[in-house]
């Protein structure tokens, strides 16, 4: 069976329950977990789109490794200030990164494309050609 399909469980994990408890207890300033993504099928590609909100392009990592594509997203920000005698008056810092593995068994990795615009990762993954049945004639000896 072919088609993208995403690595990772979406279930409940024990984990799960500590991260849910921080993100409704200290809030979140950037939706980093939570990345949609949809696929398409365009009969000769997949066309993958991924939110990915506040990330520069530079943010943003893919990697192809046999038949897996990861996308990968780290963002970090400070802000510092200080009064006239260099005290702290406030100091905020945050941190968010994302990844997500899709199986790409289908796909001829030598074309993908991508492009990142306002937020939204486009990603083309061409298919592959069928494979015609080989047919040969075996020598008797």
């Amino acid at each position: 069976m072919y088609g993208l399909t995403p690595f990772g469980g979406t279930g409940f994990g024990l984990w799960d329950a500590f991260n849910d408890f921080d993100k409704n207890f200290f809030g979140s300033n950037m939706p980093i977990n939570n990345c949609r993504t949809d696929i398409r099928d365009d009969g000769d590609k997949y066309v993958m789109e991924s939110e990915l909100p506040g990330f520069d392009k530079e943010d943003i990592k893919l990697d192809i490794n046999g038949s897996q594509l990861t996308i990968a997203a780290e963002h970090s920000t400070s802000n510092d200030e200080k009064d006239d005698k260099g005290n702290y008056i406030r100091r905020e810092r945050s941190f968010g990164s994302y990844r997500r593995s899709f199986d790409i068994g289908d796909v001829n990795t030598d074309a993908v494309s991508a492009e990142y615009k306002n937020g939204i990762l486009t990603i083309e993954l061409p298919k592959k050609a069928p494979e015609a049945p080989v047919a040969k004639r075996l020598e008797i000896k």
